[in-house]
């Protein structure tokens, strides 16, 4: 998700190498008492891993935007005495919770990160080779070689963040998603009467009852077409995936709630049918702008759970957090 003036990066493709081991070592021992000693050649160290950790004070891949290329240290010779070579330097590199990795070639999920301080070893470094000492035997008391290193392994993976949020607002433009953020989180994301002012996912922590608290995210507005990647596309739907609940924002000025609640609803199962398992709340807002008994007409249109808000007047947001706090205590049950 590219916007010059963002600091969120959710998309980067590195090229990871690690580490040779080491060679083992073909040495014999030598002093004036014992000219001709055994083997005593050491083993080669080891080559540095690269890891990913999780770490809960990232929100965003910004940090590795213009990261090309990551080779950990190569293993340090075997030496004479059996001494072992030094280990090649791990990379260990700090990334967000919910960030996924993927092989660049074939673009099949590996594994995802989603705890804090996490480690998860992405190319194991390349073993160091043992020294002659090992290969002395009974027939073969000098041994003259000692075996090499292993080679480092390389491969391009991809990054990709998913948001960690409890609950998704989704909608299209220009809906009052940042406005409802502002208001119930101390979240300042910008807005603005025109589309697409959300170019990024903005997270904000609800505080509820008895200092109970969970995370909202308001993602950027969904297109007729999203699920083709239309607008932004694609670019954004993967954050929905990571939300437990989810907010369908209409306005009540819409031309046709039900056929815009509908749109919302196929853009996700085209995308991902398993979103639609998700729990939803239909959420109408501007509704300052109707009076109670056009609020009774519009709720016998509607054949699913929905209350109405006004993110200006404050009007129904308690019993949204009421809601969301319920469903999300049942899927924690």
């Amino acid at each position: 998700m590219s916007n010059s003036k963002s600091n969120f990066i959710d998309y980067v493709k590195i090229y990871f190498k690690s580490g040779n081991g080491g060679k083992g070592s073909a040495h014999f021992f030598r002093s004036r008492i014992q000219p001709k000693g055994g083997p005593d050649g050491g083993d080669g160290g080891r080559g540095g891993h690269i890891i990913l950790r999780g770490n809960r004070n990232l929100w965003t891949l910004l940090h590795l935007k213009y990261t090309k290329h990551i080779k950990a240290g190569h293993g340090g010779d075997g030496g004479k005495n059996t001494s072992t070579g030094a280990m090649g330097k791990d990379i260990i590199l700090d990334v967000p919770l919910g960030t996924i990795v993927k092989d660049a070639e074939s673009n099949n999920f590996l594994f995802e990160i989603t705890n804090d301080d996490e480690h998860v070893v992405l190319l194991r470094g390349g073993l160091g080779g043992r020294g002659n000492v090992h290969f002395k035997n009974s027939v073969r008391q000098s041994p003259r070689y000692a075996q090499p290193g292993k080679k480092g392994v390389e491969s391009s993976n991809i990054l990709e963040l998913k948001v960690l949020a409890d609950v998704g607002l989704v909608g299209f433009p220009n809906v009052g998603k940042s406005t409802l953020l502002s208001r119930v989180t101390a979240a300042k994301p910008k807005i603005a009467n025109y589309q697409f002012t959300t170019l990024t996912p903005n997270l904000g922590i609800v505080n509820y009852r008895d200092s109970q608290s969970f995370v909202m995210a308001d993602i950027p507005g969904i297109i007729d077409g999203a699920s083709d990647g239309k607008g932004l596309g694609h670019r954004f739907l993967r954050h929905i995936e990571r939300n437990t609940c989810l907010l369908f924002l209409v306005s009540v000025d819409s031309n046709d709630i039900c056929q815009e609640y509908n749109t919302l609803l196929l853009e996700l199962e085209k995308y991902n049918p398993d979103l639609l398992h998700k729990d939803k709340i239909l959420v109408l807002t501007k509704s300052d702008m109707i009076d109670s008994e056009l609020e009774n007409e519009i709720s016998k249109m509607l054949d699913v759970n929905h209350l109405f808000i006004s993110s200006v007047t404050n009007q129904g947001l308690d019993n949204l957090k009421d809601q969301i706090w319920n469903l999300l205590i049942k899927k924690n049950d």
